[in-house]
């Protein structure tokens, strides 16, 4: 597993010299683009519509939009002048509580793992944390980008959660209604959740849409016809609480079936 960035964990006169590592793979399928009758990969073209030619790389500039069809032109120079400066080191600027950070600021996780000679100073750090119910809000610089993050300690070593910020988060699009509930659908639902309540398993779940993918491109492969899923029709259920009392009497005999 190769390393994403490579800094250290700056606290005071704390200097913890660490490597972040990604913590997931994309496993996803990939289609190529190809041409109908040759079966060849399309490539793209820099075009220009009004030199009606194609366009070299050096001879492509950045600009800003600003208004429709004008733009601010941005030198390469110009760019080098703001750019952050490349300080891969992670600041702590403060500790907070976890459940204070909001999820929907969480972007990108990354296993956060001490140099050779900094192992010590990295277990001081997270067992303290651990043990106060705490975790790290920091800033580093990875790639070209001031990143937000949270250091968050876990039973067995740390991971580094990259934030959005505050203005990259989108407001509600829509105000939900309030609605009024009577006692008996709030039961009823309450008993639902609880019957559907277990330990929660990472290992049980898969992507069954991409195994089905895969399992199709071998079945072409082989020269073989694909046949369709039969994924059943959903019930028209309007009554909520009939469609409460519906789930929860297929959750009953799942459960018989598997006793």
């Amino acid at each position: 597993m190769g390393v994403s960035h490579k800094g250290a964990i700056s606290l005071g006169l704390l200097y913890i010299p660490v490597g972040l590592y990604n913590t997931t793979r994309d496993n996803d399928i990939h289609f190529n683009q190809l041409c109908k009758d040759t079966r060849e990969r399309v490539k793209y073209k820099k075009y220009c519509p009004s030199c009606n030619k194609e366009i070299k790389s050096e001879d492509i500039i950045k600009g800003y939009e600003y208004e429709p069809g004008k733009y601010v032109i941005m030198t390469d120079e110009e760019l080098e002048k703001i750019k952050t400066k490349k300080d891969k080191t992670i600041h702590i600027i403060q500790f907070v509580n976890l459940p204070e950070i909001d999820q929907i600021y969480y972007e990108k996780n990354y296993y956060a793992i001490p140099e050779t000679g900094a192992e010590k100073a990295f277990e001081l750090l997270r067992t303290a944390m651990l043990s106060e119910g705490k975790v790290a809000l920091a800033k580093t610089v990875i790639g070209t980008k001031e990143n937000l993050l949270v250091l968050y300690p876990t039973q067995e070593g740390m991971i580094a959660k990259t934030l959005f910020y505050h203005d990259e988060i989108l407001p509600v699009p829509k105000q939900i209604p309030k609605v009024e509930l009577n006692e008996a659908e709030i039961t009823m639902a309450k008993t639902l959740i609880n019957s559907l309540t277990k330990p929660f398993d990472a290992t049980a779940y898969k992507d069954e849409y991409q195994e089905r993918l895969r399992n199709a491109i071998m079945q072409k492969i082989r020269g073989e016809d694909i046949v369709a899923a039969d994924t059943g029709e959903p019930g028209n259920v309007i009554d909520l609480m009939e469609a409460l009392q519906k789930t929860l009497d297929m959750q009953k005999n799942k459960k018989s079936d598997i006793a």
